[in-house]
């Protein structure tokens, strides 16, 4: 009479989870590369019409007490700006797709996978995402002269702050949309960051409580931290940018777990 034994299930870490979820993205993405491409040369065109163009009629602005060319002034806001977007891009648009149409969570969370896995994992892959977007837009910022401070070497992690922030508090938002007309209002937000958080020209061009209201806008806050970093000139306002974006991620990472779970487990 002989036995057998039943293969032992060993349950997944957080961490194979997070890199399975990674895995799949990267697989998926495997023959769309030239949507990397795409993401990459957006900001690159803004810089060089804008930064260089524009550049020609004005010369310098003020920052942190110290003149800076107009080109090396937009190029950080330029790297804020491209965080941002490749953010609203995966975590809207994609997030939206795979909760609501393909499904694809319902069957990841049939497996040893939880919803906080899920999540952590869309918002590592939307970094990875964003990260190579901004660490080519570095190249460029350097080839051309843009970068004038070793302070540089952080701007990239300071590109991914911006991306974790965004990508948690987008796809937290994401999870209330009902219908594809919802992204109408992610344009509506989207637009006006851009233009207005102080990308193209000072904050001092805000006057009373509008220059506030702008001051305490996310974007604007990742702009003044790679501002601030590509230039060298770097005050407190930097280490407020910082936490600001930390508590920003957490907060949209902890309602993406929670409207997972009231989603796709009851």
């Amino acid at each position: 009479m002989t036995t057998t034994r039943r293969p032992v299930v060993v349950p997944l870490t957080s961490v194979q989870a997070v890199l399975l979820m990674v895995e799949r993205n990267a697989i998926t993405y495997r023959t769309a590369w030239k949507l990397f491409l795409t993401g990459f040369l957006e900001p690159v065109f803004y810089l060089l019409s804008i930064g260089i163009g524009v550049g020609q009629l004005i010369e310098s602005f003020d920052f942190n007490g110290t003149s800076v060319p107009y080109a090396e002034f937009v190029a950080p806001g330029m790297l804020a700006a491209s965080a941002f977007n490749g953010a609203l891009m995966d975590s809207c648009y994609n997030f939206y797709f795979k909760l609501k149409h393909q499904r694809l969570y319902d069957s990841v969370l049939a497996t040893p996978m939880l919803t906080r896995d899920v999540a952590i994992g869309e918002v590592v892959w939307g970094q990875l995402r964003g990260g190579s977007y901004s660490a080519a837009f570095l190249v460029v910022m350097l080839a051309l002269g843009y970068v004038r401070s070793w302070w540089a070497l952080l701007a990239l992690p300071a590109a991914l702050l911006i991306g974790f922030a965004f990508s948690a508090a987008a796809m937290a938002w994401t999870t209330w949309f009902t219908s594809w007309q919802d992204f109408e209002k992610v344009s509506l937000v989207q637009v006006p960051l851009f233009l207005f958080s102080a990308t193209f020209f000072p904050i001092t061009a805000f006057d009373g409580w509008l220059r506030w209201v702008v001051e305490v806008t996310p974007l604007y806050r990742g702009v003044v931290l790679c501002r601030e970093l590509t230039t060298g000139l770097v005050t407190v306002e930097s280490a407020i940018s910082v936490v600001y974006l930390l508590a920003m991620g957490a907060v949209g990472l902890y309602l993406v777990r929670r409207r997972l779970d009231a989603l796709l487990l009851t």
